[in-house]
């Protein structure tokens, strides 16, 4: 794709920002999570056939009954996160990977869990060959997070869990943020920003509405609209 397309991609996701400023408190993305969404190749990450549509800002579906986000909310998602290049990430749910690639491009390592094998395996291979490096996949139950490499600087989940799950609290780092989905399919469901302080205290503001795909796992969750 070129770089019309993907100008028109970042117009676009910038007009969303600022619509929904009044739910997220946020009227312009921060200027790196923007350059990292320009940066990543979205149509390397969608099915062949759906290639002329990578750059809509749209999500899309990638099989397994799955899909990849809306670029706004992967954006959106990212920015909540306030990554920097020190900070080590936990992902639930890889998906297609794309998450991951954004991410990678921000943060010092990237540990992602996929539930089903066939996405989890494609994930991995697609994001080593296109030089995403410091990402690192995992096929499993993304609920009960990535123990050997916690605490996590930030979490990002991406599907929609009934609840959250305790072990992605567990494992989060004092002063660390944790963004996800959370309620139930084809109803109302919230995007919110849980934030962990010094002492362990746990705070949470809700964000925005959300459609998400479930979460599979077993604490309720899975699946992934990532």
């Amino acid at each position: 794709m070129g770089q019309p397309q993907i100008n028109a991609l970042l117009r676009k996701i910038e007009a969303d920002c600022r619509n929904t400023s009044r739910y997220t408190g946020i009227e312009v993305f921060q200027a790196k999570v923007m350059q990292a969404i320009a940066s990543v190749p979205r149509e390397e990450f969608v099915p062949d056939h759906l290639k002329p549509y990578a750059y809509d800002n749209n999500p899309l579906p990638i099989g397994e009954g799955q899909t990849i986000s809306q670029p706004y909310i992967v954006a959106l998602m990212t920015d909540l996160l306030c990554p920097n290049k020190d900070q080590i990430i936990l992902e639930a749910g890889t998906g297609s990977g794309y998450q991951a690639a954004v991410l990678s491009l921000l943060v010092k390592k990237v540990y992602s869990l996929e539930i089903v094998p066939s996405l989890a395996q494609k994930a991995k291979q697609l994001l080593w060959d296109l030089g995403y490096h410091n990402v690192e996949i995992r096929q499993g139950d993304a609920s009960l997070g990535w123990q050997h490499h916690a605490p996590f600087d930030g979490i990002i989940v991406t599907a929609a869990a009934e609840q959250i799950p305790p072990a992605l609290i567990e494992q989060l780092r004092p002063g660390g943020r944790l963004v996800i989905p959370v309620g139930y399919p084809h109803m109302t469901q919230e995007l919110l920003l849980v934030e962990k302080d010094a002492a362990g205290g746990i705070t949470q503001r809700n964000i925005l509405p959300v459609a998400f795909v479930p979460f599979t796992g077993a604490s309720n969750c899975a699946g992934n609209q990532e």
